[in-house]
């Protein structure tokens, strides 16, 4: 009889010390899984933060570049000793803003050169472009070269009827991020303008 109970009581301990093995194994599996999880939402968050960092949250230069230019008014003079000309043409500027928040830009200035020499210029009010959209401005350019005997080319250029005109300009300003931060950039705008003197029209313009 006692040795029954003794084999009862062997049995017993054994199912408790599995019971706790089963017990231990259960809590590192769920330990592990946790653990698991844990890791596998870091990645997540990390690579979220990321792509955030490189998209989102970047704030990238807007973009300034003439869009259209047409010849509204256009008067020469091709004397051999004083060539001279006068031009007044419109244009649409566009501001492109590829950022997740808006950009404001200070009043600016485009000017135009021909043979490095400026000889007008547009002016471009303060304003703002929306999150992610263009901005499309209108300005007028008188441009006007008058009495330039120390320009050879002047003369040449008009009789071969193309004259080209370089324009530049600047836009200071801040872009801003989801109300929160916000950056100074300054787009800027180097053109090109080839006229067509005979036919009254602009050619082709590059801007870069």
């Amino acid at each position: 009889m006692a040795e029954k109970d003794q084999q009862e009581q062997v049995t017993a301990n054994s199912d408790v010390e599995s019971a706790m093995v089963d017990s231990e194994e259960l809590r590192h599996k769920k330990r592990m899984r946790r653990l698991g999880y844990a890791a596998a939402f870091t990645v997540f968050l990390t690579a979220t933060v990321l792509a955030l960092s490189l998209t989102v949250m970047h704030i990238k230069n807007p973009k300034f570049r003439f869009r259209i230019v047409e010849i509204k008014d256009l008067s020469l003079s091709s004397s051999n000793t004083t060539p001279s000309f006068s031009m007044r043409f419109e244009a649409e500027v566009a501001v492109k803003n590829m950022n997740f928040g808006r950009f404001e830009y200070d009043k600016s200035v485009i000017s135009m050169s021909y043979g490095g020499k400026k000889v007008g210029e547009a002016l471009i009010s303060k304003g703002e472009v929306k999150v992610r959209s263009t901005k499309v401005i209108t300005v007028t350019v008188e441009v006007t070269l008058n009495n330039a005997p120390n320009n050879s080319n002047l003369a040449s250029d008009m009789k071969l009827g193309f004259l080209t005109l370089t324009g530049h300009g600047r836009l200071d300003g801040k872009a801003y991020l989801m109300k929160l931060f916000k950056k100074k950039k300054s787009p800027q705008m180097d053109c090109t303008i080839e006229a067509n003197l005979e036919n009254k029209v602009i050619q082709e313009w590059k801007c870069y």
